[in-house]
């Protein structure tokens, strides 16, 4: 039974292109399910076990081992169905037990976001600055703010990645796909007053786009450094990393009556579930301006 883990991990590098990180949770994931249904009963095996003993393992995950609803769903519950499937298309089993068993209700927290006269104000004053790390920082955050990309597609964006006449950016995302995403005259601008003060800067063209004026990769602790230093110009709320502007973008595109399929497609998203979290920030932006407004209130 252990070749079957084995089988299932080689797959998940080979055929479904996860990350070794990824593979190696689900490894560690599937392990500690296994060494908890033989501890419960050593006569258990893979293709003998029903939905009562994976609730069992949910809730000594949520009381004995006091993890989070999160936790327990993402790091445990998700690995063990995707195997399961995988063990039923391998015809190894003939039932799925994690089909009838329901998820532990996540408490939803609402993503941290940006109005639109708060990244105007910021984009505003960050205008003034003509130096090199100046003109680059500020198309850093508009190029998070106006296309929705994560801080690792910014990262490995390329030249060759970005067609200028076309204006639009081809990103790879997460398991290696691909999407492109259009952008305006704005963001065209600052694209070009970027290369040239680069070209001007460094004899030949980097691997990567977003460069040090050395020419080196920006790292991922530079970009968070540059987007937090920024928000912290023009907001007061705890967390400012770039995927605030991430979510700033998403919940801008649905403000300004974009449809909730296309959103889901810029943003990278497998799931339009994914993507309905913002409906919720914009129904809680309303009522904030409802409670605000209204004389009874």
């Amino acid at each position: 039974m252990e070749t079957w883990i084995d089988s299932f991990l080689e797959y998940l590098k080979a055929e479904r292109n996860y990350s070794p990180l990824t593979v190696e949770k689900y490894a560690a994931s599937l392990k500690a399910f296994q060494r908890f249904f033989q501890e419960m009963d050593p006569g258990l095996e893979w293709n003998t076990i029903d939905a009562s003993v994976v609730r069992e393992w949910i809730v000594y995950m949520l009381d004995e081992e006091h993890k989070t609803a999160a936790t327990v769903n993402y790091g445990g519950l998700s690995p063990l169905r995707t195997f399961y499937k995988y063990l039923r298309r391998m015809g190894w089993v003939s039932t799925n037990p994690t089909e009838k068993v329901v998820s532990p209700k996540l408490s939803q927290k609402l993503p941290s976001f940006l109005k639109e006269t708060e990244m105007d104000d910021l984009l505003e004053r960050m205008s003034v600055d003509d130096s090199f790390d100046g003109i680059r920082d500020r198309l850093v955050v508009m190029m998070f703010y106006e296309t929705g990309i994560r801080r690792s597609e910014l990262i490995s964006l390329r030249d060759i990645d970005i067609d200028i006449h076309a204006m639009q950016l081809k990103v790879t995302g997460k398991r290696r796909k691909q999407r492109v995403i259009p952008f305006g005259e704005e963001l065209k601008t600052e694209i070009l007053r970027y290369k040239a003060v680069r070209s001007d800067r460094l004899p030949t063209a980097p691997p990567t786009f977003f460069t040090s004026d050395t020419g080196k990769a920006l790292s991922t602790y530079k970009v968070t450094q540059i987007v937090k230093s920024n928000l912290a110009t023009v907001t007061q709320m705890q967390k400012r990393s770039p995927h605030v502007l991430r979510h700033t973008f998403a919940t801008t595109m649905l403000n300004n009556r974009a449809d909730l399929v296309s959103i889901q497609q810029l943003l990278g998203h497998s799931s339009l579930e994914t993507t309905s979290i913002y409906t919720h920030l914009s129904f809680e932006d309303l009522k904030n301006v409802y409670k605000g407004a209204h004389p009874r209130e």
